[in-house]
């Protein structure tokens, strides 16, 4: 059985291919190949086309084998959608740590966060949120960990960061803060707040960021901050 090592640059939906490489994640050390392709690629199908509405045979018509073959990975529908969502939110919280090694600054770090979130956002079918919450509640378990545990964290230690480097206002609750931010990705991933507007959500989750960013700079801060925003327009 091949198996994917810590060095490999597998090109999928998990992970971001312009400015980092897919350094490590332990957690899919040593998993199946074939296995992690299948997830790879059923992901973008039910990202495309929402979960409800892709049956297991639809996903091996699109998947180009026997629905026997699918079923040797994965016991039933729900059992693929929470391994996708298992692994998705592990290969997302990597790269979100080389992010934060990569990163000039805490300024710069939200900057390439809101790019990788933007990436993934532009190709979510309206009714995946739905869907989850509907009809496949233990994954969704999976997802409301991840943004309240792992998200929100980032967050608060961004901050953290932010303040440490003069860039950050010394006075602000960094909890409060992150709880704020966790609940604007809700809202767009909710669809219905914004739904009137001309935007779609990776433009929506900009102008968020760039919101909450001007209420968190300091005068050295704000330089960069008009400074980078500047350089994403050129």
């Amino acid at each position: 059985m091949e198996v994917i090592s810590a060095d490999r640059k597998h090109i999928g939906n998990f992970f971001y291919k312009k400015r980092f490489q897919f350094k490590k994640c332990f957690y899919l050390c040593g998993m199946d190949t074939k296995k992690l392709e299948i997830i790879d690629k059923a992901t973008a199908i039910f990202l495309k086309y929402g979960i409800k509405s892709v049956t297991m045979d639809d996903m091996a018509r699109e998947l180009g084998m026997s629905k026997k073959t699918l079923y040797t990975y994965f016991t039933d529908k729900n059992d693929l959608v929470l391994q996708i969502l298992t692994v998705k939110t592990k290969a997302d919280q990597n790269q979100c740590c080389l992010i934060k090694e990569e990163a000039e600054n805490a300024i710069d770090e939200m900057f390439l966060i809101n790019q990788f979130v933007s990436a993934m956002m532009k190709n979510v079918h309206p009714s995946v949120f739905y869907d989850l919450k509907k009809f496949h509640p233990d994954a969704l378990v999976i997802f409301h960990e991840h943004k309240w545990k792992f998200v929100k964290g980032t967050i608060m230690e961004n901050i953290a960061r932010g303040k440490k480097e003069g860039l950050y206002r010394m006075e602000l609750p960094d909890e409060i803060i992150s709880i704020i931010y966790v609940g604007a990705t809700d809202l767009i991933s909710n669809g219905e707040a914004f739904a009137a507007l001309d935007k779609t959500s990776d433009q929506v989750y900009y102008e968020i960021m760039k919101f909450q960013l001007h209420g968190l700079v300091t005068e050295k801060g704000l330089a960069y901050l008009q400074e980078r925003m500047n350089k994403k327009q050129d």
